[in-house]
């Protein structure tokens, strides 16, 4: 999670404490007037018509704060709510004789209803259906009940929504809004155009503004359905692809009116300009092998080794204003490197529209809009198809947990608080000066299930990694008493976020069951992963904050003094397997004064590169998936910089250039050898040789595969002092041989190598009836598999 600061929490089930993330989001220098202050001047003005601003605005960020504390509250939510202005006035060319929108009286022939029966869930291969009247055919609804009828302003009454659409909407069921509301092509009444909808229950007005009638707020009303679902609509023929448009809202309270970004918009203007885009999403996918590859293996053992990524700064064309490199530029670079370097997945930071470059992604304000900083919608699903023809998986991160207070955002839509909860208790994060999603109101749930399946759709997306969990699970996360509300229980537990994360992960895993969900959780919340039929949440994996934190720490200190912290390395192993856990070395550990991962090394620089190749080794060696952040494999010498280049001219350093081997070497081993992957989640695959030798800093365990002779021995030593004859039990007779020496030479090491093969002896030792003996490199691990049947 981007720009967060140090708090603490409990650790995965230790009691420990470990680092939580949270920081303020950065503001601009501009900011547009706030909401509370426009509403004061509005009721100042004592009825005046307030002063239409023109035009499209720029990315600003607003302090909510103020209005946060408004009784405004969503249609219906107590006591305090200011007096409706009433529904939107009839247009003076409106005559008593054209027909009302509603629904169509009996007989109606253009718009007749019949009752259908009609999937709404499913589990256990059990379908649910529900009778509901239907009108309209195929996907093109009539709510007028007249055909082809023109509104006096140039809006059709035309609409893609069907009365099963809303009853699941309303429910909090409907998943696949992005086809419904926004912005979509279609003909009707023999015209080409654009069908808009958009969710304002609170408007008294909603027009369509943009390049294509001057941004004139009064020339194109859109229609308010009379379902109860708060949608407007319209279709507007003429309407051609690549315009910009937004929506003036006129809300029906202290005569708020502001201009908003299409939510559902395919397209964003690049930042500093927030206008939607009209967009379609024709893509010629040629992932098809690989989308069969991953439905066929989705039920086996897989490796995942992931390369973090943020595209503003994973290389820059230095020569051109320092730019970042375009989704088409990333394709011809990327999908090779990663390829080579043996990763399984890339995980890219949040590529959904942001204004604000350094959130980092995390303060999204287009949810169905790719960052348009680096091309095009089709551009980044050619991205994602490179890397997918490439054998490279493709993880997105997914924030549901908040959303920045910008004006032409989701923020106070339509002049009341829609998408958050209205009281700040509940619906402002003090830390991040944003905005906490009501997961208890289904209209919104419908909004972020339907962007999360979105992506897993139009993009092909392989998984979602969700940002700040913890922070969804507690209503006190990052609160002081008495700043926050307790739960109808009395508890500190979200239960609408909880119920939402569950009814989001079955949603993924019935339509896309090959797909993987990754949870950003750091605290000890039981059952992250565990299925939601056993009182779990449903993720796939889950980070493993715990042992990121008491590994960096204990790699932190000089080694002279690690005899004394033993337990730090080994404490992990208690609970490894009590979720299913993704190993973590994230850009939230290389930021905000921590430097880089080189930096916490102790020594001189050998010792520190040593180290460094030691972190790596025994993390691969570590059940668990893994996830490394973009620049550890160059051993970065400073923090990460969202607005440069890695550091990538170090390459042509010795000690550089040999963790970079080192970790294509790691890849390749941890995707050769089952016995790195097959039981990452089950304690079946670990077995400790000897964790007890703190005097030497030297622990030994082995990682074991579905057959029998599939073993690997794995020994880290963490001190630079080399064991001449070091023996260990091991659990059978023959050979072992070394497979991987993180001290090699071609790494930078100091080559101290078990050169030839080792044979066990049956000599009884830690409890076991054979030994080795074998040599042990300084600050180092090594790897030793197993080859049953031989003999010396």
């Amino acid at each position: 999670m981007a720009k967060k600061k140090e708090s603490t929490t409990t650790d995965e089930a230790t009691g420990k404490k470990a680092a939580k993330k949270a920081a303020p989001a950065k503001k601009s220098t501009k900011g547009d007037e706030p909401m509370a202050a426009k509403d004061a001047k509005a009721e100042a003005a004592a009825g005046d018509k307030p002063t239409a601003r023109r035009g499209r605005s720029k990315a600003t960020d607003t302090t909510p704060a103020a209005e946060m504390g408004s009784p405004v509250t969503e249609a219906g939510a107590g006591e305090d709510k200011p007096k409706k202005r009433g529904r939107p006035k009839k247009s003076e060319a409106e005559t008593p004789d054209q027909p009302k929108r509603g629904r169509p009286k009996k007989g109606d022939v253009h718009a007749e209803e019949t009752e259908v029966v009609a999937p709404i869930a499913s589990s256990d291969n059990v379908q649910e259906y529900i009778k509901v009247n239907a009108r309209g055919q195929g996907n093109v609804a009539q709510p007028s009940g007249e055909p082809a009828e023109l509104d006096n302003n140039g809006v059709y009454k035309a609409s893609l929504l069907t009365d099963f659409d809303i009853y699941l909407f309303k429910e909090g069921r409907h998943y696949s809004l992005y086809e419904k509301l926004g912005a979509h092509k279609m003909e009707y009444a023999g015209k080409e155009g654009i069908c808009f909808a958009v969710w304002a229950p609170n408007a008294e007005s909603v027009s369509l503004i943009g390049d294509f009638n001057g941004w004139n707020r009064e020339s194109h009303q859109l229609l308010q359905r009379d379902d109860g679902s708060g949608i407007w609509e319209g279709f507007i023929p003429d309407v051609p692809e690549g315009m910009l448009y937004k929506y003036h809202i006129k809300s029906r309270y202290h005569l708020y009116h502001v201009e908003k970004s299409d939510p559902f918009a395919f397209s964003r203007e690049a930042p500093p300009q927030t206008a939607s885009v009209v967009a379609e999403l024709n893509y010629e996918w040629q992932d098809q092998e690989w989308l069969q590859q991953r439905k066929s293996l989705a039920s086996q053992p897989q490796p995942y080794s992931v390369y973090e990524l943020h595209l503003g700064s994973w290389r820059r064309k230095i020569e051109d204003n320092n730019r970042p490199l375009t989704y088409r530029e990333l394709a011809e670079e990327l999908p090779a490197y990663v390829r080579d370097m043996g990763f399984t997945h890339v995980e890219l930071m949040p590529i959904m529209f942001h204004p604000f470059a350094g959130s980092w992604g995390y303060q999204v304000t287009g949810y169905f809009a790719p960052a348009s900083t680096f091309g095009s919608p089709q551009d980044l699903m050619h991205l994602i198809d490179v890397l997918h023809q490439h054998g490279i998986g493709v993880i997105l991160d997914w924030v549901p947990s908040h959303f920045p207070s910008d004006e032409h955002g989701l923020a106070y839509f339509d002049g009341t608080h829609l998408f958050e909860h209205a009281d700040p208790r509940k619906g402002f994060h003090p830390d991040w000066n944003s905005y906490i999603f009501n997961y208890g109101r289904n209209e919104v749930r419908s909004f972020l299930i339907s962007n999360a399946l979105f992506w897993l759709d139009k993009y092909h997306a392989d998984g979602l990694r969700v940002d700040a969990v913890a922070s969804m699970l507690y209503l006190d996360y990052s609160r002081k008493e008495g700043e926050w509300i307790p739960n109808e229980y009395g508890g500190r537990e979200n239960l609408e976020a909880i119920s939402f994360l569950k009814d989001f992960n079955k949603a993924v895993h019935d339509k896309f069951p090959d797909v993987r969900t990754v949870a950003e959780e750091s605290t000890a919340w039981p059952g992250v992963t565990n299925s939601i039929e056993n009182g779990g949440l449903g993720f796939n994996m889950k980070w493993m904050m715990g042992w990121m934190h008491d590994t960096l720490d204990y790699f932190s200190k000089d080694p002279v003094y690690r005899r004394y912290h033993q337990g730090e390395i080994t404490f992990s192993m208690m609970y490894a397997f009590s979720e299913k856990f993704m190993l973590p070395l994230s850009h939230d550990e290389v930021v905000h004064g921590k430097g880089s991962l080189l930096q916490k090394m102790p020594g001189d620089d050998w010792q520190r590169f040593a180290n460094l190749r030691t972190l790596y080794a025994y993390m691969y060696a570590h059940p668990g998936g893994k996830l490394l952040f973009m620049g550890a494999e160059l051993a970065q010498g400073g923090e990460w910089n969202h607005d440069s280049s890695l550091d990538w001219h170090l390459l042509q350093y010795g000690f550089h250039q040999g963790v970079q081997d080192e970790l294509r070497e790691l890849n390749a081993i941890y995707k050769n050898e089952p016995a790195l992957y097959e039981h990452s989640f089950d304690p079946q695959g670990f077995e400790w040789v000897d964790y007890n030798d703190a005097h030497n800093s030297v622990i030994s365990f082995l990682r074991k595969g579905n057959r029998p002779e599939e073993q690997i021995l794995v020994v880290c030593n963490f001190t630079p002092v080399v064991h001449e004859h070091y023996r260990l039990g091991v659990p059978h007779d023959g050979e072992w041989i070394q497979i991987f020496n993180s001290d090699d030479g071609r790494y930078g090491g100091s080559n101290v190598h078990n050169t030839e093969p080792l044979f066990a002896v049956p000599e009884p030792f830690h409890g076991r009836s054979n030994s080795l003996i074998l040599k042990v490199p300084p600050l180092a691990v090594v790897y030793f598999k197993y080859r049953p049947g031989m003999r010396q």
